[in-house]
């Protein structure tokens, strides 16, 4: 973004894949960049369209799950952009899982059967449901990898009340619930995700984006149970594509571990994969947009102009 400060702008924040302007203690401008990570490590290469596909899969969420609790969220003045109130976050991620997939398979594959304080059942492979929906908390780290933690860790830490997190697990399982409706009238399977928190006063606001592939993972319905009985990879919508990617070029965000090379035919295949994903999502046409840093400048200030 260019470097003449909005209105009212106070700070900002450059996160691995989002820039966050501060406006007078009350509003914020988020800027969802074609910037990637996994395994909390930035990759060198952008992705085009990435932000747009993520903002305006999270405005379209949030508009529909705002009947369940209040949300950040005030407008969307760009494809890219974001503009909502300023939250003091929970430093949790709230992660719901409804099928045994990435993490929750490799820690039960390692054999564990608790997984934040979570105990999982026997008898699982990899992508089966669970019996009912679970929740994973990590924390949400300013720097370096989040960390599992369980519900009483969070309460004994004062990362939440014990009030607070019964709100918390309260809306995250709703909030999953209707993205798992969303979910099956586009033939998908919502199969985890993870939502952050935050408050203004006593009100707790879900904030940041939700269910798109960034923080979600999603399963094509069509042929899943066959494909579970033959025990075959489940075709599927998310970034976990470009994590075993990673793995399989021997990167894992550990120390000494270099990003392998990014090609173009790469980039362009994981750009269409977020594409796909939005369509299918959605159930519209993706109709991609390019504003110049001045365009995206210009519309932010007329839209902070009306909210301030």
């Amino acid at each position: 973004m260019k470097s003449t400060p909005f209105p009212g702008q106070l700070n900002t924040y450059h996160g691995k894949v989002r820039d966050v302007y501060y406006i007078e203690n009350e509003l914020l401008v988020m800027i969802a960049s074609n910037r990637i990570s996994a395994f909390d490590v930035i990759l060198p290469e952008p992705i085009p369209f990435k932000g747009q596909v993520l903002n305006q899969i999270a405005a379209y969420m949030l508009a529909a799950t705002q009947d369940i609790c209040p949300n950040w969220l005030l407008n969307t003045p760009a494809p890219h952009v974001a503009i909502g109130k300023k939250c003091t976050p929970f430093k949790i991620e709230m992660v719901v899982r409804g099928n045994l997939v990435g993490h929750a398979w490799r820690t039960y594959h390692s054999g564990a059967r608790i997984l934040c304080g979570v105990h999982l059942p026997e008898g699982m492979q990899e992508n089966d449901f669970f019996p009912t929906p679970i929740i994973t908390p990590s924390t949400k780290a300013s720097e370096g990898h989040d960390e599992d933690i369980s519900k009483e860790e969070i309460i004994k830490q004062g990362l939440a009340s014990a009030a607070d997190w019964d709100i918390l697990e309260k809306y995250a399982l709703a909030l999953f619930q209707r993205g798992k409706e969303i979910a099956a009238k586009q033939g998908l399977i919502l199969v985890d995700t993870k939502y952050e928190f935050g408050k203004i006063g006593d009100t707790i606001y879900l904030m940041d984006e939700i269910h798109t592939p960034d923080s979600s993972r999603y399963f094509y319905a069509d042929g899943f149970e066959e494909r579970q009985i033959k025990k075959e990879k489940q075709k599927q919508l998310s970034k976990e594509f470009v994590r075993e990617w990673l793995i399989q070029n021997n990167f894992m965000g550990k120390e000494g571990q270099k990003v392998p090379h990014m090609s173009a035919e790469w980039i362009d295949t994981i750009s269409k994969r977020y594409i796909e994903l939005y369509e299918q999502v959605i159930g519209e046409k993706f109709i991609p947009q390019q504003l110049s840093e001045e365009e995206t400048y210009q519309l932010v200030c007329a839209s902070l102009e009306k909210l301030t």
